[in-house]
């Protein structure tokens, strides 16, 4: 006979299993969705957010105030105070905003669609639960508990949420901005 521990373990490994090979899944959907600007973006983003991408400029800057304040001998093309290094700096910062910006929107459609998919997850453990309430308090009836009856806390839970009221009631509750 199997050990109850053991079974209720293996039930358990199995449900995660399936859980973490669903989410694996919609994570490749989400990847697989993406356009080619926001993987270009992407692509960018990552490299630009590396240690690789300031060590570069911190090189590339050394190299270029070196040289246009005369060092080692050689002639300056962007003499002090460095209007050509200004304009490429300025449209970098430009062009890297825009690649951030472009990863954020789509971060945050894909943190709104499992915010909506946690949202009905809650939703159905709710019904779920006021569900399994109501069939235990029928339960507790037919076997005639009476505990049941004066708690008036398991009548309020076993009752069906609205969810319009309670968002109302959110609403009015909450700080406006």
């Amino acid at each position: 006979m199997d050990d109850p521990v053991e079974s209720s373990a293996r039930a358990t490994t199995e449900s995660a299993q399936q859980n973490i090979q669903t989410i694996s899944r919609l994570e490749q959907e989400a990847i697989e969705q993406r356009s080619t600007s926001e993987t270009i973006s992407e692509a960018f983003t990552r490299f630009m957010g590396s240690l690789t991408f300031v060590g570069l400029h911190l090189v590339g800057m050394a190299i270029w105030f070196s040289w246009n304040l005369g060092a080692f001998g050689l002639e300056p093309f962007d003499p002090f105070p460095f209007g050509i290094f200004t304009l490429i700096v300025s449209t970098e910062g430009v062009i890297l905003a825009i690649f951030v910006l472009i990863s954020q929107n789509r971060m945050s459609r894909l943190a709104n669609q499992r915010a909506h998919l946690n949202l009905q997850i809650s939703l159905l453990a709710e019904q779920e639960t006021t569900k399994i309430l109501q069939r235990l308090k029928t339960i507790a009836d037919h076997l005639d508990v009476r505990e049941t009856e004066r708690d008036e806390e398991i009548e309020r839970l076993s009752q069906s949420t609205h969810l319009e009221v309670l968002a109302e009631e959110l609403k009015r509750s909450l700080p406006e901005d």
